[in-house]
């Protein structure tokens, strides 16, 4: 399920991204030839004006044909045609038709945020506030300790000691029947991912430190409550989270590029598909909302992936156009061509890398 998860994530982040590429170059004058849902081979198409809109066999993407887009010979087309190839249009709208893709992506999070918002947030809230709507979540667990084995994000909804039962407790009453039965134990079931499972828990001390007299199972627990935002709030606050999250992914990356030439880069903190098919399954075990964030977290990701100044990236044709424009001179096709490649070898490489590192942590 987790794999399926991932493609359907993966699906629709690309075609998102190539649907911006194509909607400006339409509107930019450009001649698309082809837009592809999925990847070669092709199964079928539809011929729609003068684009073709081709259903593919691999469902990881899409793509976009644009005339001349790769410096494909062009001497053989009409005087109308030639004027409507990427390289013949202005370098303002070839920059925009390259910086479209990534543009969709922050907006596409936005809009991700901005729904899980409305849709509602499971948000901490104060016990003495909090309404009967409100759950109590196992934040943190402490490691060897009698309550290790629950999963962090699990909901406590029942808990017995002595000749006590509590349903739906909040964080005080775990906390006063756990100090009532030390040193014996409770019965604790909670949901986690769908699954209700039932433990036995034995307070023990020396659990917490600055306390270590007191009984506890340690865990660490919150009263937990789904806020709904009006559709404003929603997405002024979408907004800024968007604006954080481009922020501190931008940040993390420099500083990770930095780190690996130094020596001193930490690439186990680094997750490639392997990983996220892991992560995509977890966030998916929290809820529609926990998936909505991840996938938003993953554009915002892919949009500043793809800002890089490295060849076979939008960032690194946006270099290319910025020469072009300074030099006056268009770069040789087949120049182009080598880098791109060269570019897109690297990256496969380093998704190697990567890809190895995620297996090596599931041994």
């Amino acid at each position: 399920m987790s794999i399926l998860l991932f493609f359907l994530v993966l699906f629709v982040l690309i075609l998102v991204h190539e649907w911006g590429h194509f909607i400006v170059a339409k509107k930019t004058g450009m001649r698309v030839d082809e837009f592809g849902i999925g990847f070669p081979p092709k199964l079928f198409g539809i011929k729609k004006g003068e684009t073709e809109y081709t259903f593919n066999a691999l469902p990881i993407g899409g793509f976009v044909r644009i005339l001349g887009e790769n410096g494909s010979a062009e001497e053989a087309l009409s005087e109308a045609d030639q004027k409507r190839t990427f390289s013949a249009r202005p370098k303002w709208a070839q920059a925009l038709v390259l910086v479209a893709g990534v543009t969709m992506n922050i907006l596409f999070a936005w809009l991700l945020f901005s729904v899980t918002y409305m849709v509602g947030v499971p948000t901490a809230v104060d016990e003495t506030t909090a309404t009967e709507a409100a759950e109590l979540y196992v934040a943190t667990v402490v490691p060897d300790s009698p309550a290790e084995s629950i999963p962090a994000g699990s909901i406590v909804t029942t808990m017995a000691g002595g000749d006590v039962v509590l349903d739906n407790p909040t964080a005080a009453e775990f906390s006063k029947l756990i100090q009532s039965v030390a040193p014996e134990s409770v019965t604790v079931t909670y949901a986690y991912g769908g699954d209700s499972q039932t433990i036995q828990l034995t307070p023990e001390q020396n659990v917490i430190p600055d306390d270590p007299e007191r009984y506890a199972v340690g865990a660490s627990l919150a009263m937990v409550e789904t806020i709904k935002q009006p559709v404003h709030t929603a997405l002024y606050n979408g907004l800024i989270t968007t604006w954080e999250g481009l922020i501190a992914i931008t940040v993390g990356l420099f500083s990770l590029l930095g780190q690996t030439f130094t020596g001193d880069a930490d690439f186990s903190q680094v997750a490639g598909p392997v990983g996220i098919v892991g992560l995509v399954g977890d966030a998916a075990a929290f809820g529609v909302t926990a998936l909505l964030t991840f996938t938003a977290i993953i554009s915002l990701n892919l949009a500043v992936i793809n800002l890089l100044p490295f060849p076979a990236l939008d960032g690194g044709r946006l270099v290319f156009v910025a020469i072009e424009t300074v030099t006056g001179k268009p770069i040789p096709p087949t120049w182009a061509g080598r880098m791109n490649l060269i570019g897109f070898a690297l990256l496969m490489l380093l998704m190697l890398a990567v890809t190895y590192n995620d297996i090596i942590k599931l041994l």
